[in-house]
């Protein structure tokens, strides 16, 4: 399953790139076995997503929890917590 993926703020910095097109194994089937999968690529993946806890996600735009299956989806967003003042 081919998904776009889009990184944000100190995901994207620590990854390197601000997003990317990538086929999933079937075994990835929701935003928490994503970020494990991710993280076990190492590098500035691993150093990202070492935390999963302090993410924010959006499954094709829409909020979601690291709970949330992500068959079907289209666009995935990893974000560290945004704050407003």
């Amino acid at each position: 399953m081919a998904v776009h993926l889009l990184y944000f703020a100190w995901v994207r910095e620590a990854i390197g790139r601000d997003g990317e097109t990538i086929d999933l194994p079937g075994k990835v089937d929701t935003v928490a076995a994503l970020v494990r999968w991710l993280a076990a690529r190492g590098g500035g993946y691993a150093e990202a997503l070492a935390e999963p806890a302090r993410l924010r996600c959006a499954v094709d735009q829409s909020f979601a929890s690291l709970a949330t299956p992500i068959a079907g989806a289209r666009e995935i967003a990893l974000f560290p917590p945004v704050t407003g003042g």
